[in-house]
């Protein structure tokens, strides 16, 4: 007993899948392979989204496999890397670094300055300055500490800093809620948008200290005009501070059928155009399609498609990529089948969303 408890540890640190049977293999060719070779030296990345823990449960094996962009789900975070004051916990993190460079897959670093922080900094006790030296030394430490990799492709410096009717995202009461509590450390009162201080804070330390990782803002929601209004405005004073911003994010969790509103394509289609006219590369971050109890996967694959397919459309303007958030409805954090938004099932056996993305990608437009 005592033996395979030791062995359970080395493959959940080491990323080896010992455990368990192979995860099935769909049929067709592999969607990393089918972007090689259908768009070289492509604007068009593919990718997913695992945690280290989860490696050895199946969905390292389909990583590798099927994407050669990787976005590793809360190994980055600062509520993982750094928790507290004098708490710093990089082993996760450096073995996803190995890892990808082992597998030849390039990197997203999700470790945004967000609501997914440590409960010590959803404190309402803690004050401006500890807040302000908080983001300093964690956002100062992962910069410094994986810019150096080429594989390092992209950085989240900010995330969810604005809500879906357009305004700014700030502290809620306690410590167990999703909150996001950096707007205690002030406003910028000396430009008339008069964003959260912390925002031009953590990109002007990405901007010092991580000079060859293109830097991202992430936001959630769907299409709500007040919002990405308000992400606009947001890189538009960055810039006017003279600070680097090279893309904008999606995390499009979104219920199926959303693409039967014509209106939710034709916004994207026009986001993505103004991100490429600034010069900003576009993520769609973390795709979930969720079903709502409704379990038709063949409006979940084609909900799926049409993204991948006004993706493939935008690539010819500037840099487009996709990333479904977590392998398998097995790994994603809900395991109510509602949800149930991934594009494999709990057994990695591929969904028709599987099928639906390989076949966009074999299209090229």
């Amino acid at each position: 007993m005592k033996s395979l408890l030791i062995l359970i540890v080395i493959c959940l640190l080491s990323g080896v899948e010992t455990l368990g049977k192979e995860p099935p293999i769909p049929q067709g060719k592999r969607l990393r392979d089918i972007v090689a070779q259908q768009y070289p030296k492509s604007n068009l990345f593919i990718g997913g989204t695992t945690g280290w823990r989860k490696l050895s449960r199946g969905s390292g094996t389909v990583l590798n496999r099927e994407f050669s962009y990787v976005t590793p789900e809360n190994d980055f975070k600062q509520s993982t890397i750094h928790p507290k004051p004098g708490v710093w916990n990089w082993t996760f993190a450096d073995a996803w670094i190995k890892r990808c460079a082992e597998n030849n897959q390039v990197l997203r670093l999700h470790g945004p300055i967000s609501p997914q922080c440590s409960k010590w900094i959803k404190d309402d006790v803690r004050t401006a300055t500890e807040l302000k030296q908080n983001l300093e030394e964690y956002m100062t430490a992962l910069c410094k500490r994986y810019d150096k990799y080429k594989h390092v492709k992209w950085l989240d410096v900010i995330n969810e800093t604005v809500t879906t009717n357009g305004a700014w995202f700030g502290p809620k009461p306690g410590t167990g809620k999703w909150e996001n509590p950096w707007p205690k450390i002030g406003y910028d009162n000396s430009d008339p948008f008069k964003p959260p201080l912390y925002i031009k804070l953590a990109f002007a330390i990405a901007n010092r200290h991580a000079p060859n990782t293109k830097l991202i803002i992430n936001q959630h929601g769907s299409m709500e005009k007040p919002m990405w209004q308000k992400i606009k405005a947001t890189v538009l004073y960055l810039r006017r501070q003279g600070l680097r911003v090279d893309g904008i994010g999606w995390q499009a969790h979104i219920n199926v059928g959303w693409e039967l509103d014509s209106e939710n394509l034709n916004r994207l289609r026009a986001l993505i155009d103004w991100a490429h006219a600034n010069k900003l590369s576009f993520h769609v971050t973390e795709n979930n399609v969720w079903l709502k109890w409704k379990k038709n996967y063949k409006a979940q694959a084609a909900t799926f498609a049409a993204i991948i397919k006004v993706l493939i459309e935008k690539r010819h303007t500037g840099v487009v990529t996709w990333n479904v958030w977590n392998i398998s409805d097995g790994d994603q954090w809900s395991k109510t089948k509602k949800w149930a938004g991934c594009i494999l099932f709990d057994d990695f056996s591929p969904k028709p969303a599987y099928y639906a993305i390989q076949q966009e990608l074999l299209k090229k437009k």
